[in-house]
């Protein structure tokens, strides 16, 4: 597929395609413990971006969503993994969603919690990842509870436990493996919300990048490319977007 010297231009100014990549999210990126290397469904995706391009590829590795977006933002990178949200779109153009994801709540085994509407009650405190997306959602939707913010995603629970706060809000199998390693931890039924992960690029490479990054995730989805690398991956619990076209 031959690619315009313009859009090259757009996407790899450097001659190279920076991929923003977070780590906050298990789903999409994670760092192998014995040998260091970064992987994941992102992380695959982003290759084959540079490939399409015909440019290498440089990761640009994130502990925190927030951090992802202000790189990309700040066109330090040159695209990246975001889950969709208006806040976020106002200096990134996103295509539309590659992966879904569920959040969850988890609360202690005790909590007189037991469904997701009970928790916007005064008094309650809820831990989430700073800058993250349900950070960004449950700071418009709650309108009693305190929202109380750890520093990464992978982060909450342990500061959920540290400050006894009452309920711990992210991605549902993160929360899930927290409380098979901590113990005493329960999470409510069903989800708060259903999280729509895309690619982004800055907002200032202009319409015609947009339209061409769009074009190659709805391209991943319909071959089966997505569908491989998250079972490639082990990840259970998010699902392939369904095709869409662009408006």
């Amino acid at each position: 597929m031959h690619i315009a010297p313009d859009l090259l231009q757009a996407f790899a100014p450097t001659g190279v395609l920076r991929a923003s990549i977070n780590l906050g999210n298990p789903i999409l990126a994670h760092r192998n413990a014995q040998s260091g290397e970064v992987g994941g469904v992102s992380v695959d995706l982003a290759r084959a971006f540079g490939e399409r391009l015909g440019v290498p590829v440089e990761l640009v590795v994130f502990d925190a969503a927030g951090k992802s977006v202000e790189a990309v933002t700040a066109e330090q990178a040159d695209i990246g993994f975001f889950a969709i949200d208006p806040l976020r779109g106002q200096g990134i153009r996103f295509t539309a969603p590659y992966v879904l994801i569920e959040g969850a709540y988890l609360v202690r085994e005790a909590s007189p919690l037991q469904a997701n509407e009970q928790v916007d009650q005064p008094g309650t405190r809820v831990t989430v990842g700073k800058g993250s997306a349900y950070d960004l959602y449950l700071s418009r939707e709650l309108r009693q509870a305190t929202i109380e913010r750890a520093p990464t995603s992978p982060a909450v629970v342990d500061t959920f436990v540290a400050t006894n706060a009452d309920v711990a809000a992210g991605v549902k199998q993160q929360l899930q493996a927290d409380a098979r390693r901590i113990g005493g931890l329960r999470l409510l039924p069903g989800r708060f919300m259903l999280i729509q992960q895309a690619m982004g690029v800055p907002t200032r490479r202009g319409e015609a990048a947009a339209a061409l990054l769009h074009a190659f995730v709805e391209e991943r989805k319909q071959s089966g490319f997505v569908a491989a690398a998250l079972k490639r991956h082990g990840i259970e619990g998010a699902s392939v977007a369904p095709a869409e076209a662009r408006a």
